[in-house]
């Protein structure tokens, strides 16, 4: 099968499956011609890819899950990557989850300003007193 036939019915582009061979994820043969071959089972792999890159895995977990799969079967260690990974994502979505508290802050501050936190509604700290005030005949 073709790269773009792969592609079309996997539903990625073809620079998509490009970079999954780069990453070792994804192997093709190449024709006479030199264009990129791949098997019908290649459809199914790259949907997979797929998968595991919504799952917000890199390429370079899923180049260590991806023998596992090949051999249909998990391991310890695989298990292990997975649950680091789970664990890298729920820390990201806290440090996110932070950033949208404080935004909101923010967001509460802009909508209703207070001396506290606008220095433009301040007593300005120049404010002329009566002996500097000029003096009229």
């Amino acid at each position: 099968m073709r790269i773009g036939d792969v592609a079309r019915r996997a539903g990625v582009s073809t620079r998509a499956l490009r970079y999954y061979e780069e990453q070792g994820l994804l192997t093709s043969e190449r024709s006479h011609g030199g264009q990129r071959t791949y098997p019908e089972s290649a459809v199914e792999r790259v949907r997979l890819i797929q998968q595991f890159f919504a799952a917000g895995l890199p390429s370079r977990t899923i180049a260590q899950l991806l023998p596992c799969v090949d051999a249909g079967h998990g391991s310890a260690e695989a298990l292990e990557l997975l649950a680091t990974e789970r664990d890298r994502i729920t820390a990201a979505m806290a440090g996110l989850a932070a950033a949208r508290d404080a935004l909101d802050r923010i967001i509460d501050i802009a909508g209703h300003p207070t001396p506290e936190h606008c220095p433009a509604l301040r007593e300005p700290a120049w404010a002329p007193d009566a002996a500097s005030a000029p003096v009229s005949a």
